[in-house]
């Protein structure tokens, strides 16, 4: 038989033809439908946290790596939250991402790996903010020796706020504000962290009173207990309190980071109590003492004072003895006033007659007629000298007007106005050429959104169907729905019971909107 007769070539197979997004759908629903619900473990490689809130990661292990998605509502509930380089054992489903033919886990539940997987990364976050010197003891602020107002951030219900009241009213009664917070579970850090932060945002003196002093409190516990406090958000928070804070986390074996970051440690609740005030008895004990060791040595010091003023005023003379001799010296120099101021007189009487014998009106008018010559010589050569002046002045000015040529100013005048004219000219064409430009390149793009838009597509010959839950993009859901909305090109109509649409090949892409069919 001819070889151009034979019937069984590729194009004469009965195998059904598939779209990309079929073919697509139908793995996605397989792999769906054998690991609906899967637990893998292994190590977080890549993490990216986009603006959306979702959250991307790589799980690994030495041959393999899966990626991983986690939504924005379980990644806010997560009680750990994802770090690279943990070991954690993820919870979820297997799905694929058609956009990228791949596969991937959706992620519902995270867990560290057991306890040496939290150890590490206590560790990993304990070097890290000890390398940027939030454990460095220079920057702990003193404790205030007796607080006004002392802040509490502890659960209202437990036995640790009843302890810390009960040993402040036996040893100092203060005024206590109790910020009610989580101390276990996946609310226990952003709470304590925007309680310390809140505290510190009071305003000293306000309604409220700021407090003197910080106490986070909770009572013992295991590892995952005490979790909350290991974040690095409380850590940092309690870091940046300008209020002094005492950490009263646990028992005394009890270690978390808050300790580390905190002003003061205290091994458990009570002892934090007894840290933020002295006892009141000891402290009026000591008061009383201090008072009557300085009551005696007040008198003590005013006795040897007096003492030491008396054997002084007796090495003193008497004031009778002390005013004799300048009293003596007063009558002998009044004695000698009277005679003085007579011969002063006298002295002063014959100097006036020698100075009036020398003076006669004659040498006055000597005086008076030499100063008017002068003043006559002075006012001959003033005019002169003025004509002078006046007609150099008058010679400089001729000079300069004969100098000046206004039709030098009235060319360079017309000189400007011409320039003046050709720049607005080539401003005015550099602006129309600029307008004409712009214009065009957005009548082209007009163009090309309205080549891009679907509308164009549904004038091909397309449409697109929808119903109550929007577009309509396979049969089965063509199926279900109880009518349907098809949009034509001119128009769109609605159609009272879905059909069973009849099977055709895909022609092209689907496009931006809706499903063209």
């Amino acid at each position: 038989m001819d070889l151009l007769d034979d019937d069984t070539g590729p194009d004469a197979t009965n195998s059904p033809e598939f779209s990309v997004t079929e073919i697509s759908g139908a793995i996605k629903r397989v792999i769906e439908g054998e690991f609906s619900h899967v637990r893998i473990r292994g190590e977080i490689g890549r993490v990216s946290r986009p603006r959306s809130g979702h959250l991307y990661l790589d799980l690994k292990d030495d041959r393999s790596v899966i990626s991983g998605v986690i939504w924005k509502g379980v990644a806010s509930r997560l009680q750990t939250q994802p770090e690279e380089g943990m070991e954690v054992i993820a919870t979820g489903r297997i799905t694929t991402f058609g956009g990228q033919s791949k596969y991937q886990i959706v992620i519902e539940e995270i867990a560290p790996a057991g306890m040496g997987a939290l150890m590490a990364l206590l560790e990993k976050r304990k070097a890290a903010l000890q390398a940027e010197g939030l454990f460095a003891e220079e920057r702990k602020k003193a404790l205030p020796y007796l607080p006004e107002v002392i802040g509490v951030v502890t659960s209202p219900s437990g036995a640790v706020i009843r302890d810390i009241l009960h040993r402040l009213r036996d040893r100092f009664p203060r005024k206590v504000l109790v910020w009610p917070v989580a101390v276990q579970g996946a609310a226990c850090a952003p709470e304590v962290a925007r309680a310390i932060a809140g505290f510190n945002a009071l305003t000293p003196g306000g309604a409220l009173p700021r407090p003197d002093l910080l106490i986070v409190a909770r009572g013992g516990g295991s590892v995952e207990d005490l979790w909350g406090f290991n974040e690095e958000a409380v850590a940092r928070a309690a870091a940046a309190s300008e209020i002094p804070l005492i950490s009263a986390v646990g028992h005394e074996t009890d270690t978390t980071l808050i300790d580390f970051v905190a002003d003061r440690r205290a091994p458990t609740p009570t002892a934090a109590a007894e840290m933020a005030v002295p006892v009141r008895h000891e402290l009026l004990a000591w008061t009383n003492s201090t008072g009557a060791r300085l009551t005696s040595l007040l008198s003590q010091t005013l006795e040897r004072r007096s003492q030491r003023l008396r054997d002084l005023a007796r090495s003193l003379p008497r004031p009778e003895a002390l005013l004799d001799g300048p009293r003596q010296r007063l009558d002998m120099l009044a004695d000698k006033l009277g005679p003085a101021l007579i011969s002063g007189v006298q002295h002063r009487k014959v100097a006036l007659a020698n100075r009036a014998g020398v003076l006669r009106p004659a040498l006055l008018g000597t005086a008076l007629r030499t100063e008017q010559r002068r003043l006559d010589q002075a006012g001959t050569r003033l005019a002169p000298a003025l004509a002078a002046t006046a007609a150099r002045h008058r010679d400089r000015l001729a000079n300069r007007t004969a100098r000046f040529e206004p039709h030098l100013l009235t060319t360079d005048i017309t000189d400007k106005r011409t320039a003046l004219t050709a720049q607005t000219d080539r401003l005015a064409r550099a602006m129309d050429t600029r307008i004409t430009r712009m214009r065009d390149s957005l009548d082209a793009k007009a163009r090309l959104t309205e080549t891009l838009s679907y509308k164009s597509t549904l004038a091909r010959g397309y449409a697109v169907v929808r119903s109550e839950t929007g577009v309509i993009s396979d049969t089965a859901s063509a199926k279900a729905a109880p009518h349907l909305d098809i949009e034509f090109a001119d128009g769109t109509i609605t159609l009272g019971a879905a059909t069973k649409p009849a099977p055709r090949k895909a022609k092209t892409a689907p496009p931006e909107q809706g499903t063209l069919l």
